[in-house]
């Protein structure tokens, strides 16, 4: 039952294509465990599990580990994005921008032009 109730968060965790992963249920608790690939990630994870089962839920216990600790995210521009709406994205303030830029500089030249296809790193903050 509790396991059905945190399907998305599970759904979320298989698309996410997190490592090691393991799902038991005992005594009505849902146990998870895993590893992604970055802080975003399990964040991501995160809000879905609270999404799901309140601020402080007590019917899951979930052990999530991220691999990379050194980014806080790897981010693949698309047609039409822009620094600020990468930000906003991941930060949730899109004049985070400047961070973004200044981890990237191996590869921005300018905040303005970013290009499709470039791979960023979206720093920890």
């Amino acid at each position: 039952m509790v396991k059905l109730k945190y399907q998305n968060v599970l759904d979320l965790g298989l698309s996410l294509e997190v490592k090691n992963g393991e799902v038991r249920e005992e005594n009505n608790v849902l146990y998870i465990k895993g590893t992604t690939k970055n802080q975003y990630e399990k964040n991501l994870l995160w809000d879905e599990i609270k999404k799901m089962g309140g601020e402080n839920p007590t019917d899951i216990v979930a052990d999530i580990l991220v691999e990379d600790t050194t980014v806080f995210a790897k981010h693949i521009v698309k047609k039409g994005e822009s620094l600020s709406k990468i930000a906003k994205k991941y930060y949730g303030n899109p004049m985070k921008y400047v961070a973004i830029f200044n981890a990237n500089k191996n590869i921005l030249k300018n905040p303005d032009v970013i290009y499709p296809d470039q791979e960023l790193i979206i720093p920890n903050l």
